[in-house]
C-alpha cells in the first residue's frame, strides 16, 4: 500500500476504549459490561492514588507477593477468554508498586483457562531506592517547601504515555504499570494506533483529555452530577467508552441499554474535575491548554469533545512520597434525644479534657491534633450553616498523636461516654476505635533524565528513552479578572445551582471547584458575581491559603483552586470532607444577583 493509502486508513481510524475503574475498590461489574458491549479497541483500568501507594507498600511488607491492586485481577480473570475472542487490549496501573507479581497473578489465572497473552510490565516509577540521595540533596515540597522527612514509606514518580506505546510497539496485549500520571493508560494506545509524535502537542493535549474524561469510570456519566434527579438506574450505571478519531476529537457514550446520563452538564463536570490551571495543566508528555475546549450533545447519551491545545512539556517529573506521621483514631457515636447537639458537645469537651488529663499523668504529651465535629447540625458549612436542633446527630471525634498508646487510650474513654455522660448515648458505629497510621502526601519535582524507565516483555528488559525536548521557561495561564458588570440593574437573587453545574474535587491539600454556566447567557452574572474574594469568604472555615480562578470560555466556566483546603488532604485530614467532595454542593447554595428578565425566565422553566 503507498502512502497515500496508508494516510487515507489513519485518518479514517477510529479507536474505542472504555475505562472500567476509577479507583481501587471500583465496582466489580464494569469489565463485564464494557467487554460484552463488544465495541472496544482497548480496556482500561486506573487504580492508584497518592495514597494507596503507601497502602500497597504496606502489603508488601506483610507479604512480598502483594503490593498490586488485586482487583485487577478479579475483575479481568473471568473476562481473559472473552477478551482473548475479541482482540481487546487491556492497559492498567494495578501493578502498584509490585507490577511483576501483579502479571504473575494475571498468567496464573489465564493459565487456567489454557490462554496466553503477551504481557508487558511498565518500570521506572518507583523511586524509593533514591530516598537517601533525596534526602541528602534535601528535595522540598513543591506546596510547603518543607524538606523531605526520613519516615517516607513510598515514593513514585508519575510516568507518561510513551512506556504504553513502546509496549504496544513490542506486540503487548496486556500492559501493567506502575504509577503513571491517569489519562496515560488511554494517551499511551492513541499514539500507538495513530502514530502521534512526542512533538505533536496538540494532538497529545488532545488525547490526554480523552483520558482525564474516563479516568474516573462512571462520574462522566451521570456520577455525582450536579442535576442527579435526572440520572436513571444508578445500580446499573454505564461505565464510560469513548471513540477517538485521528485528529484527536472524539465523542464519548456508554454501553446500551445502562443507566446513567450523558450530557452537557456530566462531561464537562469531568473536563474541570481536580485539575488546576485550565490554560497550563502539566502532564507527563504535554502541557494542555483547555481553555477553549467545546462540548457538544449530538444525540441522546452521546456528546463530541474538541478543541485542545497542546505545549512543551516540562523537563520535569512529578513525585508523590508518602510517610508516617504518627497514629490516628476516629470515633462515631450516635446520640439521640432533646438537644442532642449539645449533649454531643459536652460529650465530647468532657472525653478530651479527661484524656488531655491522663496523658499529662502519665508523663506522656497531649494530643497532637483533634476534631469534634456534630454531624446533622451542617457542620461541614462552617459560618454558612443553618440553625439546627436535630433529635439525633453523629458525634465524629478525630485525634492524632505520635505515641499509638496514646490514642488507645482516648478510644477506652470514648466508650465510658456511654454509662458516665450525658444521656441518649445510642450506639459506637463499628465498636471501640481502632488506632491506624497517619499516612501524609509529599509532593516534589525530580528531572526527567534521572529517571529511568523501561519495559520488561517476553523476557527482554528494553530501555525506554524520553526525548529531551521539555521547556524552561513554564508559566501558569493568567487568572481571571472580575471586573463589575456596566449598565446591568440586579433586582433579584437565585442560588447558584438555577444558574450552573459544579463538582469539586481533591489536588493535595488543595481543592478544585468546576463551574459552569447551564447556560451562556448566564455566564456574565456568575463571573460578576463569583469572585475570588466571594469564594474565599465563603470557604472562610476550610480555605488557609489563597483562593485562585481561570476562566474556561470554551464550555462558559470558571475554574477555582482553594489551596491549602483540606486540612493536609486524603488520610491525613481530620475534616469530614478530606477530599473536598462537597465544596461544589456547598457552593451551588450561593446566592447570585441577576436581572429581573432572568429571574423571570427561571420562574417559567419552573
Amino acid at each position: 500500500m503507498n502512502y497515500q493509502g496508508l494516510l487515507s486508513m489513519v485518518e479514517n481510524k477510529k479507536i474505542k476504549i472504555g475505562c472500567a475503574s476509577a479507583f481501587w475498590g471500583d465496582t466489580n461489574d464494569s469489565a463485564a459490561q464494557l467487554v460484552n458491549s463488544k465495541q472496544l479497541n482497548y480496556l482500561v483500568f486506573d487504580y492508584l492514588a497518592e495514597v494507596t501507594m503507601s497502602i500497597l507498600a504496606a502489603s508488601q511488607m506483610k507479604n512480598p507477593d502483594l503490593g498490586y491492586a488485586t482487583d485487577f485481577i478479579s475483575q479481568t480473570g473471568p473476562l481473559l477468554s472473552e477478551i482473548k475472542e475479541q482482540g481487546i487490549k487491556v492497559i492498567s496501573n494495578a501493578g502498584g508498586i509490585n507490577p511483576i507479581a501483579c502479571r504473575e497473578a494475571l498468567i496464573r489465572e489465564a493459565d487456567k483457562q489454557g490462554l496466553s497473552f503477551k504481557i508487558a510490565i511498565v518500570e521506572g516509577d518507583n523511586l524509593f531506592h533514591q530516598k537517601n540521595n533525596f534526602l541528602e540533596n534535601r528535595v522540598q515540597d513543591i506546596d510547603t517547601a518543607v524538606d523531605m522527612p526520613k519516615s517516607v514509606t513510598s515514593i513514585n514518580a508519575y510516568l507518561g504515555a510513551e512506556p504504553i506505546r513502546r509496549a504496544l510497539d513490542e506486540g503487548a496485549d496486556i500492559i501493567i504499570t506502575g504509577r503513571c500520571v491517569d489519562s496515560a493508560v488511554t494517551l499511551g494506545p492513541l499514539m500507538f494506533e495513530f502514530g502521534w509524535k512526542s512533538t505533536d502537542y496538540d494532538l497529545l493535549a488532545a488525547g490526554s483529555l480523552a483520558g482525564h474524561i474516563i479516568e474516573c469510570g462512571a462520574q462522566c456519566n451521570g456520577g455525582n452530577f450536579t442535576d442527579w434527579h435526572l440520572v436513571q438506574d444508578f445500580d446499573n450505571i454505564g461505565f464510560p467508552i469513548i471513540e477517538v478519531v485521528s485528529n484527536g476529537d472524539f465523542t464519548v457514550f456508554k454501553p446500551e441499554n445502562t443507566g446513567g446520563l450523558v450530557s452537557f452538564g456530566t462531561v464537562a463536570e469531568q473536563f474541570l474535575y481536580e485539575i488546576g490551571d485550565p490554560g497550563s495543566y502539566i502532564l507527563p508528555d504535554v502541557v494542555c491548554d483547555f481553555r477553549n475546549v467545546t462540548i457538544k450533545e449530538i444525540e441522546k447519551d452521546k456528546v463530541l469533545v474538541s478543541g485542545a491545545k497542546g505545549k512543551p512539556p516540562t523537563k520535569t517529573y512529578k513525585v508523590s512520597a508518602t510517610y508516617l506521621n504518627g497514629y490516628r483514631t476516629q470515633a462515631s457515636v450516635i446520640i439521640g434525644g432533646i438537644n442532642a447537639p449539645q449533649k454531643a458537645k459536652i460529650t465530647a469537651d468532657a472525653i478530651l479534657k479527661k484524656t488531655s488529663r491522663m496523658l499529662k499523668d502519665r508523663g506522656m504529651q497531649d494530643l497532637s491534633d483533634k476534631k469534634v465535629s456534630i454531624i446533622g447540625t451542617e457542620a461541614m458549612y462552617g459560618d454558612n450553616s443553618q440553625e439546627l436542633s436535630p433529635r439525633e446527630i453523629l458525634l465524629r471525634i478525630i485525634a492524632t498523636h505520635p505515641q499509638k498508646e496514646a490514642l488507645v487510650l482516648l478510644s477506652r474513654e470514648i466508650a465510658q461516654g456511654s454509662t458516665g455522660m450525658t444521656p441518649g448515648f445510642a450506639n459506637m458505629l463499628g465498636g471501640r476505635p481502632s488506632v491506624s497510621p497517619s499516612i501524609k502526601l509529599f509532593s516534589f519535582l525530580t528531572l526527567k533524565k534521572d529517571v529511568k524507565m523501561s519495559i520488561e516483555i517476553d523476557n527482554k528488559n528494553i530501555e525506554v528513552l524520553i526525548d529531551d525536548n521539555g521547556s524552561d521557561n513554564f508559566q501558569h495561564t493568567n487568572e481571571i479578572v472580575h471586573s463589575p458588570l456596566n449598565n446591568t440593574t440586579f433586582t433579584k437573587e437565585v442560588p447558584l445551582y438555577e444558574l450552573a453545574f459544579a463538582r469539586s474535587g481533591d489536588k493535595g491539600d488543595h481543592s478544585n471547584i468546576g463551574v459552569i454556566s447551564r447556560k451562556p447567557e448566564y455566564f456574565s452574572f456568575i463571573k460578576n458575581h463569583l469572585t475570588h474574594q466571594v469564594v474565599k469568604n465563603y470557604f472562610s472555615h476550610v480555605a488557609k491559603g489563597d483562593v485562585q480562578c481561570w476562566e474556561v470560555p470554551g464550555i462558559c466556566g470558571l475554574n477555582f483552586l482553594l489551596k491549602h483546603s483540606l486540612g493536609g488532604g486524603g488520610m491525613a485530614s481530620l475534616n469530614i470532607d478530606p477530599q473536598g467532595k462537597a465544596y461544589a454542593q456547598q457552593l451551588l447554595d450561593i446566592m447570585v444577583p441577576i436581572p429581573e428578565e432572568i429571574y423571570n425566565e427561571l420562574l417559567k422553566k419552573g
